[in-house]
Order: C-alpha cells, then structure tokens, then sequence
C-alpha cells in the first residue's frame, strides 16, 4: 500500500460517460484496446500503486459494467444523472477514507502508466497536482492557463476558452490528485457557471489557487499515455499506439518482426531466441515461442505453447495448445482448445485437431479432422480420415496406437481402437477394434454394369 506519512492512497476512476461520439450501445469505457476493455487497462495502472482503495464511478451502462469486472476487486459508486466530472467525484469521495490521499483517473485512457502516476501522486504532497501534456493542436481539451511567474491559475474548458486561451499548447491531462479533505472542500464551491451547464472538475484548480495552494503540474512524456477514447477514430489509433509499442518491445528483445506496424499481442507474449514473426499476425491470451519459432503470415495463437524450432506456416489458427519441438504445422491448420503435439510432428493444410493428443513424429499431412482422440508416435494419417466422435448426444475416443498407417478417406466410428501397427485400407469404415499388426479393410464390392447408360433428359 502506497503511505504518505498518515495517509493512505485511495483511487477514483471516473467510468460514468456515455460516450456518444462511438456510436454503440455498448459503453465506452467496455470498448476492447489489445483485446481486453479500456477500463481493465485502467484499473492494472491503478494497482500497481497498491493503493487502499479503487472507486469506479458509472453510469451509463452501470450494470453491464459492473458485469464485466465482477471480480475486480473495487468499490463501486453510481452516478445516477450525469451532472459533469466534478460530479462524479462528488458522488465518490464519501465513500473515501478520511485523511487518505485522493488519485482522480478516467476510464477511458488505457495507455496511461504507474511511473508517471506516482510522480503525480508524489507531486501532490503540497496539495495539489495534475498531470499535463503539450500538443500542437490541443482541440477538445482543457488549457492550462498560467501567469507570468508560470504558476498555474486555472483550467479553461476548450468549449469555454477565449481566443488567446485556444492558443494554449498545454493542455490538462485529466488525471489529478489531492487530500480528501482539500477536494470535498473545493467541491462544495463549484458552480455550474459554463456553456455545458456541468460541475466541471477542474474548476478546482481555480479554487485551488484562490486558497493559497500550490498546484504542482506533471508532464506526461509521451501524449499516447494520457490520450483518452471519444471515438472509434482515436481508438483505432490507441490500438497502432499499443501495438507499435509491443512491436518495439519484442524487437528490442530480439525477435524478428517482418512489419512491426502488421502484428498485435492482445496478451501477453514470451519469446525465446530468435523468434520470426511474419506480417499480421494476432496473439491473445498467454502464448509463449521457443527458440527460433517460425510464424508464418496471418496466423492466430490464442493460449498456446510452441516448443523450439517449429514453424507454423501461414493462415493457421491455434487456440489453447501446446506444441512440440521441431513441428511442422499449416499452411491452414486449426488447433482447437485441449491439443498437445509431441515433437517432430507434422499436421498439414486444411486439417483439424480438437481435445486430442499426437505422439512423437506422426503426421496428418491433408483434409483430415482427429478430435477427441489419442494417436500414438510414428502414425500416418491419410488425406481425409475423420474420427467420428459425435453421435448427438455424446463424445467418444478414438485410439490409434504407434506406428499405424490410416489410409485416405477413411472413417474412424468411435470408441474403437486401431492397435499398434494397424494398416487401414483407404476408403474404410472402421467401427470395431482392430487386431495389431494387421491390414485390415472395409470396403463394399466394386461393381461395373455392363450397358448402362446415364440419364437423358427430356
């Protein structure tokens, strides 16, 4: 837990907007950046303060938030009319512990981090601190209105601001902190006095500076960390921002990226040595890559493991499996939850794995789907094979035990086992247990009919 000397640290998350510019029914701050919401981002930057307490603030689509983040470990405060910002910290800070210190967050600035927060939770030590930034166009977004000393003397809204304040670079960030006490004061005094009608929460600068205190500003070092979600337009270029960063980073690990701009990690994504990364292609969950991994074009790992030196050729998908060393896998092969791979296997085009295991150096090579089954080392399965694990009502095992061949298009009706060293004619059904060792066939007779003729039509 964060001290500062008596005091505690207690967070608010401003959550309540509707956010009209997204054009969604679903609220702003569930809108997915990397894959997870805007708000969890949030939430990961204000633990990593330890902080007594976080608040989220709702409103707008309060019970689908609170839905999403059930288990998130935070006090909730309902916004019922959305009356401002500084409303919304109204709403929250009887809730606050006395004599704590107060960090203001919003909800809808994911790519914030816990460095320049704590230099902000640091700076308000005097009484008060903001976070800030410096753009070239600073549109939309509140000035920092300074006087001749450089003292911050207030905040000017942008739809309130005259023509000399437009011409501010330094804009407020959003992000404040203070004593519990200092900020319920300030709130009591502020007045709806402006275009949108709001209690707008950075009037407390003013009230601030009317006090005698001191408001110390932190610059953020990069304006991505502070860049808020209004539209679909800048959340799409968070997500660049976010990925470009990833990018970087396993670049700067040492990982060979053929696009930096062409890859998203919606997770989290550890690599071993030279790791290869073709363009577009997505991660999400936990994945982990060997050393030298190859990962073909266009692929999508979701939860998986892959051991050295295997390649993953282009336009495969493999969600919640863990591969081998020195596989071979795709072009267009699909892993479904519940798959393992021993080494040196090789699963080819247009062939599907569910809840299945395979053993060292079998191979699938074509059209083929093996689910719920176990194969055991050095099996050959031919160009569309199923295994028939479905009857409507339940699922059954198919067994194929080491070295057997299965020949193409054969018909695998679970349960049944194929014992060790089993040779399957192509074109089989197989539907009892086969004898090792054996060729064993399931054919119907081949007829020809002599005269016949195809049907003509009329």
């Amino acid at each position: 837990m964060l001290e500062f000397g008596a005091m505690s640290l207690a967070v608010v998350v401003l959550a309540a907007g509707q956010g009209k510019r997204m054009h969604s029914a679903l609220p702003k701050v569930l809108h997915p950046l990397a894959g997870r919401p805007l708000l969890s981002h949030v939430l990961d930057a204000a633990r990593a303060l330890k902080p007594k307490q976080i608040l989220v603030v709702h409103g707008h689509g309060g019970a689908e938030v609170r839905a999403a983040f059930g288990d998130a470990g935070v006090e909730w405060v309902e916004q019922a009319r959305q009356l401002g910002t500084g409303h919304a910290l109204a709403q929250a800070l009887p809730k606050v512990a006395r004599g704590a210190q107060v960090l203001v967050l919003n909800g809808d600035v994911p790519l914030l981090r816990a460095e320049m927060l704590k230099r902000l939770v640091a700076a308000s030590k005097k009484g008060l601190a903001i976070c800030t930034s410096d753009l070239t166009d600073a549109t939309g977004y509140g000035r920092v209105v300074r006087d001749a000393g450089q003292r911050v003397l207030r905040i000017v809204e942008h739809k309130d601001a005259g023509a000399k304040e437009l011409r501010i670079r330094e804009w407020y960030a959003g992000f404040l902190a203070a004593p519990r006490q200092r900020l319920s004061a300030w709130l009591s005094k502020v007045k709806r006095l402006n275009s949108q009608k709001e209690y707008y929460l950075t009037d407390l600068i003013a009230l601030a500076v009317q006090d005698g205190v001191e408001v110390a500003t932190v610059a953020a070092g990069d304006p991505w960390e502070v860049a808020g979600v209004n539209s679909r337009h800048e959340l799409a270029l968070l997500e660049r921002a976010y990925q470009n960063a990833q990018a970087r980073r396993l670049l700067d690990a040492g990982v060979g990226l053929a696009d930096l701009w062409r890859v998203d990690v919606r997770g989290k994504l550890s690599c071993g040595r030279d790791v290869s990364i073709d363009v577009n292609c997505v991660f999400e969950g936990e994945v982990t890559l060997g050393d030298r991994v190859r990962i073909g074009p266009n692929c999508l790992l979701r939860n998986v493991t892959v051991a050295a030196d295997t390649e993953i050729l282009g336009y495969s998908v493999l969600e919640a499996a863990t591969i081998g060393k020195r596989c071979r896998i795709g072009p267009f092969s699909r892993m479904r939850p519940g798959v393992t791979l021993g080494d040196e296997v090789h699963i080819g085009n247009f062939v599907e794995l569910k809840a299945s295991r395979v053993g060292i150096g079998s191979k699938a090579n074509h059209l083929s789907y093996i689910g719920d089954a176990e194969v055991g080392a050095r099996v050959n399965i031919g160009a569309g094979t199923i295994t028939c694990n479905y009857d409507g009502a339940g699922k059954y095992r198919t067994l194929i035990e080491d070295d057997s061949f299965i020949g193409s298009d054969t018909t695998l009706v679970a349960p049944v086992t194929i014992a060790r060293g089993s040779y399957i004619g192509a074109g089989s059904t197989i539907s009892k247990n086969t004898p090792p060792g054996q060729l064993t066939l399931s054919r119907a007779r081949q007829v020809s009919v002599p005269g016949w003729k195809p049907p003509r039509k009329k």
